[in-house]
Formats: C-alpha cells, sequence, structure tokens
C-alpha cells in the first residue's frame, strides 16, 4: 500500500498570500522589523496562527541568527541546577530565543567539550555553562567562537561574563550558626578536587576553603575535620560514614550542597542517629526539597534563580554587544535556618 506523502510544510508565501500582504511585509513582522504597521502585523499574525506556520530555524541561521541558546548542565539530578534554568527561562520568557540543555557529564571535560562543540556546530546564539569543570583555555576558546556566560567559576576572563554566589561566605554563615548553637566539632565534605585550577575556581573548593578560614577565626583550627568525596547523594553517605568511624565523631556536619546532606541523612538514619537530637546537619543550595517538612534542612540560599536571571541578562547583552568589557556577578547568600540543626547533646 502506498505511504500517504507527508504534509508539506507552510511557508512564509503561504503567510503573505493568506494575509493577502507582501513576503517582505511578513518577513519585517517576523524579524520584528521597523516599517510593519500594527494592522498589518495583526493581520501576519492571525495568518501564522490559522495557517500554524513555524519559521524554519536552519534559514535563519544562515541570516545570521537562531534565537536558540544553549545551556550546559553538568548533572541534571542535583536538584539545584533547575533554580538556575528557572531563572533563565522567566528572564526569556518575553523574547523570541528558545533554550535547549545539553547534560555536561559530571566532572567530565572529553563530555563538556563534545556537549559545547555541538552547541556550536548547531549555530546556537549563546551559551550559558553551569560550573563548567574545563580548563580556562577551553573555556575561552568556547567564549571565543559565540557570546558565552559561565555560571559557578570565580575567576575572571575578559572574553566571557561569570555570575556567582560568595560560596566563602556562605560556608562562613553555616559554621557561625552551628557555632552559635554550641557546636565545636565541625566537619565538612567537600567535593574533592586537585586541579590548582578549579581549587582557584570552584565553589567547592571555595566552600571548603571558606568552612577551614571560618574555624580558624572562631578559635577552631584544632576542630578542623574534612572528609573529601563528591557533591552526589553517595558522596554524601560516603562522606557520612567516614566521619563516623573517627575515634570521636563531629557533632555538626557541613555538607558542601544539599544533595550531599541527603546522602548524609541517609547514612545517620541507617547508623540510629536522630538529626538534629544526636548530631545536627546543614547543606548548601536551598534546593526545593530542603524546605519539604519532613526534611526540614537548614541550608544556605544561594539565589538560583536570580543567578539564573543574570546568566541570561548577560548572555543577551553580549551576544547584543561582543566587544563590552567582561561583567563579573557575585550574588550574597543568606542562611535559612531549619529543624536539622540544633545545640549538640550534652557530652
Amino acid at each position: 500500500m502506498e505511504q500517504p506523502a507527508p504534509p508539506r510544510r507552510v511557508t512564509i508565501v503561504d503567510v503573505a498570500r493568506h494575509a493577502q500582504v507582501s513576503t517582505t511585509a511578513v518577513s519585517k513582522v517576523l524579524r520584528n522589523a521597523y516599517g510593519a504597521s500594527p494592522e498589518m502585523r495583526a493581520k501576519v499574525r492571525r495568518a501564522i496562527d490559522e495557517l500554524g506556520y513555524r519559521p524554519f530555524a536552519a534559514a535563519r541561521g544562515l541570516r545570521g541568527q537562531t534565537y536558540t541558546l544553549g545551556v550546559m548542565l553538568p548533572d541534571i539530578r542535583n536538584p539545584f541546577f533547575p533554580e538556575i534554568l528557572d531563572g533563565i527561562t522567566g528572564w526569556l520568557a518575553n523574547t523570541d530565543y528558545q533554550v535547549f540543555l545539553g547534560p555536561g557529564g559530571c566532572n567530565d571535560e572529553k563530555a563538556e567539550a563534545r556537549v559545547t562543540e555541538a552547541m556550536i556546530d548547531r549555530g546556537m546564539d549563546g551559551l550559558i555553562l553551569i560550573a563548567p569543570v574545563s580548563p580556562r583555555a577551553h573555556l575561552e576558546n568556547v567564549a571565543s567562537a559565540v557570546p558565552a556566560v559561565v555560571v559557578g567559576r570565580h575567576g575572571h576572563s575578559p572574553v566571557y561574563d561569570t555570575v556567582t554566589d560568595d560560596d566563602m561566605a556562605g560556608a562562613s554563615l553555616v559554621v557561625g550558626h552551628l557555632a552559635d548553637l554550641g557546636h565545636r566539632r565541625i566537619a565538612h565534605i567537600e567535593h574533592h578536587e586537585t586541579d590548582p585550577t578549579r581549587i582557584a575556581e570552584m565553589p567547592n573548593a571555595q566552600r571548603a576553603d571558606g568552612y577551614r578560614r571560618a574555624m580558624r577565626s572562631l578559635g577552631l583550627a584544632e576542630e578542623i575535620d574534612v572528609a573529601s568525596t563528591s557533591y552526589t547523594q553517595q558522596g554524601g553517605y560516603g562522606g557520612a560514614k567516614e566521619l563516623l568511624a573517627r575515634p570521636r565523631r563531629p557533632t555538626a556536619v557541613f555538607a558542601g550542597a544539599d544533595i550531599v546532606a541527603m546522602g548524609v541523612l541517609e547514612a545517620f538514619t541507617e547508623a540510629g542517629l536522630s538529626v538534629p537530637g544526636d548530631i545536627s546537619v546543614a547543606g548548601y543550595d536551598n534546593t526545593t526539597f530542603a524546605s519539604f517538612g519532613p526534611i526540614s534542612l537548614t541550608s544556605v540560599d544561594q539565589a538560583g534563580h536570580e543567578i539564573g536571571r543574570n546568566a541570561a541578562r548577560l548572555l543577551l547583552e553580549r551576544i547584543a554587544d561582543r566587544q563590552k568589557p567582561s561583567v563579573q556577578v557575585k550574588l550574597s547568600p543568606s542562611l535559612v535556618p531549619r529543624r536539622t540543626t540544633a545545640p549538640p547533646p550534652p557530652e
């Protein structure tokens, strides 16, 4: 049996005929260009809706813009990253831009490179790279090829803009909160890092450094205790097991991210410990589940939505002017105390 021919794609010519205007007029409306009256715009928009016309993205790309933006996410399982994405899409809601996501492969430079190169090859107008682990030379190569904003890297570059949280200040807020409750044996679970550039620029390293500095400033240098694992739930679980095996276990644990804190809570429950009765736990990111009643996790709010909005704003500004000086936005975090932190149990 002969297969029916696929339906023909509606073209700009069809729209022009339906609206009884020229193809030039339709093109002006589609490009939001000068010279189209409100009445003409209304006629063209009505014809577009009635015919179900969709612009051909590849053709738009040949004319200089595809109105597509790529967002590289390092780990789609981390519940903080959707907060950033919400901010990005919210800022772009009233524009012609569409966002396409690319998973970067958690802490995998080669996977990041494949994703970013694929986005460039497909003619995307700009890229937002969230917490990339690639060397700065690669990031600058990307930004030289296409406008780019880097989120969650503290290093500065003349060719790309950055948006970060003040991670050292956030770590200090956690340590100060726990110390004010009476804790001295405050441990930290960090994401293991060895690359010198990442140690200088990545949020996890900044939080670990902020933890150490805060402990020293409070006279608790001898109580510094760090478990190096990964910013994953399994990393939190393993780090908690490691801390519980110490000769003197901590009375409080600062997990470097909420996803890490989830693993910590799992390990403590498995060990028969109550939180915060036996041991306090604090996270970082203030993700949606941190405020979930049965969890009620004390956490640092780094305003993920605002990070996303700033990243989208800077990217559109960079697309409009490739030569503008680079901009670095650093947001101030705040602590959100909840039920997982309390004074330590009596010795």
